[in-house]
């Protein structure tokens, strides 16, 4: 514990954003991190608990004392490597993930807590402009292949691990770029997808073989291979050539909205919408490309996808953006009492939030309104909660203007096609059924097949993902060798 007295003494210091009139012209990264001394303080806030609550409150048990420690001694070499010894990509997390840790923190019981997000986000980057991180190739080679599918957070950390464990893996993904969501749905102004190229760089050294345009599907015969991929391999052929497959394909299937009018031109999924920008500006020409561009934009749907809709729209310089969320408006601050340490219920508002929307709660779309087959409209009701169920208030009916619809309500499972490919039985939601149980976790009804990440637990965090790819691989290694000193 660095300064015994620190969290009574220092105020949690947060990460800046430059002014939103400079950052809506670009897609660019716009969080200002903090400093040397900042992070320091920032450090010695932590106290150091005798049970650290935010371990398991982070779902890859980061050892967050021990870092905050590091860095308020300014060990900032030690501090990664404590860091890198639980999560493959804190680079990710660091500028992403919306932070459990931080809501388990013990002084958040009574005050705001450790920033731990952000000192996770110092840490890494100083890694990287030191030169610390560093490909980690296995000494010794297994002579066993394993096949992984998706390469979203979840492929990505079980392919390095299997890899590091001396494994010859290959990564398969759908589309032309390596990272599934993490490229194609989290808008580049939250992350800049140099993140991801220098862990593929990384992950090549270390003897990973990744092959994009890839479809892992059992497509009849005369079926054309889809515009995002190049060629197609059949789950038989994976299960002959590799001694293991592990699906971590995403929650790809969009919750749809089946009211009068859904039919109409303009109104696309979030998941139509954000990763033609992405490809833009990755260089790509994307032909008939969504945009927002003076219109009147309503985002049904008020979580993170949404707010990504938002800073998304704003940028392409909409004429206004309103955001609708089903659930009445949460309250300013969470009830400390019943909620600590878990994930509270309260009022978010993002940095897109900030950058220009109006947000209304407790709202439903009844009908989608048009003119000439395209949307300009949208009837709406307000609801209530009653006894447990959703009612409309009798009298709210509205009208509100809508060029452009952005349905952004969550994913309700995977792709099918993979998992029927392989003959994977699915749990009730729909997804990969595969216990996490120590002994033979991961592990599917088809033999030498396993699952993980949101294609086994449904829609879910980038950590929750990176937890499960790393806890995959150690369970694929187990399986191929009896044992393994890869960590859980």
């Amino acid at each position: 514990m660095g300064k015994v007295t620190g969290f009574m003494e220092y105020e949690r210091v947060e990460e800046g954003y430059k002014p939103v009139p400079e950052r809506v012209k670009h897609y660019k990264e716009f969080v200002i991190g903090l400093d040397d001394q900042q992070a320091k303080v920032q450090g010695a806030r932590c106290m150091d608990c005798g049970t650290p609550f935010c371990n398991s409150g982070c779902p890859v048990n980061n050892i967050i004392p021990d870092f905050n420690d590091l860095v308020y001694r300014q060990d900032w070499e030690n501090a990664w490597v404590v860091l890198d010894s639980t999560n493959n990509f804190p680079e990710f997390t660091g500028r992403i993930c919306p932070a459990p840790c931080e809501a388990a923190c013990t002084l958040n019981v009574n005050d705001d807590p450790v920033g731990i997000k952000s000192l996770e986000h110092a840490i890494i980057d100083r890694a990287w402009d030191n030169g610390w991180v560093r490909p980690r190739a296995a000494k010794i080679r297994t002579g066993k292949k394993v096949a992984v599918v998706g390469s979203g957070p979840a492929g990505m950390a079980a392919a390095q691990q299997l890899a590091r464990a001396g494994h010859d893996v290959t990564l398969f993904e759908k589309n032309d770029r390596i990272g599934g969501l993490l490229r194609y749905g989290i808008p580049d102004f939250k992350m800049e997808k140099s993140h991801i190229d220098r862990r593929v760089e990384q992950m090549k050294a270390e003897g990973v073989t990744f092959r994009t345009g890839v479809m892992v599907a059992d497509l009849p015969k005369g079926s054309k291979v889809t515009n995002w991929a190049r060629e197609t391999v059949s789950a038989e052929q994976l299960k002959q050539d590799f001694d293991a497959v592990v699906l971590t394909g995403g929650a790809e299937q969009s919750r749809d909205l089946p009211v009068p009018g859904r039919d109409l031109d303009g109104i696309h999924f979030a998941m139509e919408f954000l990763p033609q920008q992405n490809k833009v500006n990755a260089g790509d020409k994307v032909k008939g490309q969504i945009r927002a561009d003076g219109k009147h934009v309503i985002v049904i749907g008020g979580g993170d996808t949404g707010s990504d809709c938002v800073g998304t729209s704003n940028r392409h310089g909409a004429a206004s953006v309103v955001q609708f969320e089903l659930m009445p408006q949460p309250p300013e601050e969470e009830n400390k009492e019943l909620t600590w340490p878990y994930w509270p219920y309260k009022m978010r508002t993002s940095s897109s939030h900030e950058e220009g929307c109006e947000r209304e709660f407790a709202i439903a779309t009844k009908e989608f309104i048009g003119e000439k087959g395209k949307v300009t409209g949208l009837k709406t009701v307000r609801v209530e909660w009653k006894d447990g169920k959703m009612v409309e208030v009798a009298g709210s009916e509205q009208m509100l203007k809508a060029d452009l619809v952005l349905l952004a309500m969550g994913f309700v499972s995977p792709v099918g096609s993979v998992l029927e490919a392989f003959g994977v039985d699915k749990d009730a939601r729909g997804n990969a059924k595969a216990s996490t149980e120590f002994i033979g976790g991961y592990a599917t009804n088809v033999p030498k097949v396993f699952a993980a990440g949101d294609i086994r637990r449904g829609q879910s965090l980038v950590v929750w993902a990176i937890r499960e790819g790393r806890q995959a691989a150690r369970a694929v290694d187990e399986f191929l060798m009896g044992f393994s000193d890869l960590p859980r």
